[in-house]
């Protein structure tokens, strides 16, 4: 097949132009050439191409995805990056927080192994989870540490909800911190992004989420949604509106599903229930609507793939791999 045979529609999210100053540029017309940008643009994850041919279209490429290594932290970086190459998927969502594959005081030191362990195995670190919650010095250093890395999101930590009848307080409280956090995160293009949680934290769901950074550029901080949480709060279908307010800072995305689980009743006889983490295909979370209502408001960056079993990790490696054998169907239904 020949280049002079392929034209190319490029998708664009907040392309970062400094990186795009990086690549190669024809000396006579001063353009980016089109190789070197379209290898920019597949591994920066913030824009997706469409392959066209004469005469007909092939289909796109489906998103990328990478896995949440919470459930994987008994086995060391370079076992979780050969257990992720043999699944197939594009790379690590790696924890770099107190407890995590990686304490934030060795971040400065251990994450530029850890991204060449992902590269030595064909992947790479697409994201952070960490516990940032302020700009505080292990923050800087984690953040400067991403620069150099080429890692252009994380996701922060969590903020408690604290006592009933202090939400607004609470809200105003957390809103400046998260503008202290994007000020810092901005000296080194690094976009914090925002976990729509459930239960007693701030954002407990995606119109909290709104409300805290509907000021914000979405190029300074981004939305992080979850199938999971936002099913959770929203299960009759108003996490499909939290994502319609959310499109311009839709920046990262976790699949993960659920069950309810019965348990037993209270002293007055009020039925109890729990969530239970099952397969993707298996729970309460309408994964290809979700996931299709994501992709119908503009976004084409990557997934991150969570299996938050409470099993042991050779469990987690097979329900993992079937988890990511699904998520390819539900991305073939993309258009």
């Amino acid at each position: 097949m020949l280049w002079s045979d392929l034209t190319y529609e490029i998708h664009f999210r907040e392309l970062p132009l400094t990186n795009i100053a990086n690549t190669t540029k024809d000396r006579h017309t001063g353009a980016v050439k089109r190789r070197d940008f379209m290898r920019w643009a597949a591994a920066s994850g913030l824009v997706a191409a469409t392959t066209k041919l004469r005469g007909g279209e092939v289909p796109r490429s489906v998103p990328k995805v990478c896995i949440y290594t919470e459930q994987f932290q008994s086995l060391p970086i370079p076992e979780v990056c050969q257990v992720f190459q043999r699944i197939g998927v594009d790379g690590l969502d790696l924890t770099v927080r107190p407890g995590g594959h990686i304490e934030p005081d060795r971040a400065k030191e251990e994450l530029p192994q850890a991204a060449k362990t992902a590269r030595d195995h064909g992947l790479e670190i697409m994201m952070l989870t960490t516990g940032i919650t302020a700009p505080d010095r292990r923050a800087e250093e984690i953040l400067a540490a991403c620069q150099k890395l080429n890692i252009p999101r994380i996701k922060l930590g969590y903020f408690p909800a604290g006592e009933f009848g202090n939400l607004a307080k609470g809200m105003d409280d957390v809103r400046r911190s998260l503008d202290a956090i994007v000020k810092l995160a901005a000296k080194y293009d690094v976009r914090p992004c925002v976990h729509v949680h459930s239960g007693a934290t701030i954002p407990s769901n995606g119109f909290v989420l709104y409300e805290l950074i509907r000021e914000t550029p979405p190029d300074r901080i981004g939305a992080y949604l979850d199938s999971y949480h936002m099913t959770i709060t929203g299960g009759a279908g108003s996490w499909r509106q939290a994502i319609d307010l959310l499109r311009p800072w839709i920046s990262l995305v976790a699949l993960k599903n659920f069950q309810w689980h019965k348990l037993e009743r209270d002293d007055i006889g009020q039925q109890q229930w729990r969530t239970n983490y099952c397969r993707l295909a298996d729970g309460i979370a309408p994964i290809p609507d979700f996931v299709g209502t994501i992709h119908q408001a503009g976004y084409r960056g990557f997934y991150t793939l969570h299996t938050e079993y409470r099993l042991p990790v050779h469990e987690c490696i097979q329900l993992t791999t079937d988890d990511f054998a699904y998520l390819q169907k539900v991305f073939a239904r993309l258009s």
